[in-house]
């Protein structure tokens, strides 16, 4: 195999980054998150402000004002040109970010953080998705320890993010994100240890690929 690639859900306050990066540093391989922003940026020539300021403002305001019913798969898989009004458009610069992923997916091996990549890269027989999540209280208590945040602002900011992931992603896919079916594998890091986490993914994934991911 050529290359490969390991897509990461997350929970809020699970881990699930840590996790990414753990295992980006046990397969040397890169680890992309908000990383792909640039590199859509880069791609589009849109000024990254648009690709950041759009992240920030989704978690605020843009799924509150849909209507569930039309929230049915905005991914559309083609990119609008600059002499069109929908250019900067939030549609527009997922588009882009889903390229660099699509882009990235197919010339290096890899693990991606978020972003409806599981999605994007659904297709691809090099994909093993993963899906990591822990108890609410865990996570909260994960947030209060990360953030220095009291139980109840870490609480508001858990389930705040969790929701705004969950939207995101039936936005651009019509689909749910907690769906185990979404994915190859899913973890509980309340019973887990983050190196143990990493460990079984690099074990589950050289299972399913059929060879050994390190040299």
């Amino acid at each position: 195999m050529d290359n490969y690639v390991i897509t990461i859900a997350r929970g809020f306050g699970s881990g699930g980054k840590a996790i990414g990066l753990l295992l980006s540093e046990m397969l040397n391989i890169p680890c992309y998150d908000k990383e792909i922003l640039q590199m859509a940026a880069d791609t589009s020539g849109i000024n990254e402000s648009y690709f950041f300021n759009s992240d920030e403002k989704v978690k605020t305001s843009f799924f509150s004002l849909l209507d569930a019913k039309e929230s049915n798969g905005k991914y559309k898989e083609y990119l609008f040109t600059p002499e069109n009004k929908k250019f900067t458009s939030n549609e527009n610069l997922f588009n882009f970010q889903a390229s660099v992923i699509k882009h990235i997916g197919t010339t290096e091996s890899c693990i991606i953080i978020g972003r409806a990549s599981d999605y994007i890269l659904r297709n691809r027989s090099n994909v093993f998705r993963v899906n990591i999540q822990a108890p609410l209280d865990k996570c909260i208590q994960v947030t209060m320890k990360r953030m220095q945040l009291n139980y109840n602002e870490a609480m508001q900011m858990v389930r705040k993010s969790n929701k705004y992931r969950s939207d995101f992603y039936y936005y651009y896919t019509g689909e749910s994100w907690d769906n185990p079916l979404n994915y190859d594998l899913c973890l509980n890091t309340s019973r887990l240890k983050r190196k143990v986490c990493a460990e079984i993914i690099m074990q589950s994934t050289e299972k399913m690929f059929g060879c050994s991911l390190t040299k």
